[in-house]
């Protein structure tokens, strides 16, 4: 089953993102996050399986490292089409909006863990179901499922 391993949130962008045990999961990303917003990229995701990949390339990383709001562990996340809709824990429902993104410089995050796996593997998302995420909670793929 597919899971929540790291929360992660940062006051500013470009950096690396604070673990945490719990997050609130607003209309518009993760509460008091810099990348919170009314925009298509409100909560980021990378799977811990590419920060092992960083790892075993020799890089000293961990999860929120690269930026991602929710590191998961157990599905393919570039696999699942743009459109598609998750739950996290009981509450929250997240629509896949864009597959990496486009680094127009080396951020802090590059020049701090020597490369930065976001561009190339992770996924945004916008909220389409506000609630509370925390480490451990499920992630279920919802795609072709009616709202509940």
């Amino acid at each position: 089953m597919a899971e929540i391993v790291s929360i992660n949130v940062s006051k500013t962008k470009g950096v690396r993102k604070t673990p945490v045990d719990d997050a609130r999961i607003g209309p518009e990303g993760l509460v008091g996050d810099a990348h919170a917003g009314d925009w298509h990229r409100m909560v980021s995701l990378l799977a811990l399986e590419s920060v092992d990949k960083m790892r075993a390339a020799g890089l000293d990383v961990n999860p929120g490292d690269f930026a991602e709001n929710l590191t998961t562990r157990g599905l393919d996340l570039l696999a699942l089409p743009l459109g598609t809709r998750i739950r996290v824990g009981a509450e929250v429902v997240l629509e896949l909006t864009q597959h990496g993104k486009e680094c127009h410089t080396r951020c802090a995050i590059y020049y701090q863990a020597g490369d930065c796996v976001m561009p190339r593997e992770g996924v945004f998302a916008k909220v389409v179901r506000p609630g509370t995420v925390r480490v451990g909670d499920p992630v279920e793929v919802l795609s072709g499922e009616a709202e509940p």
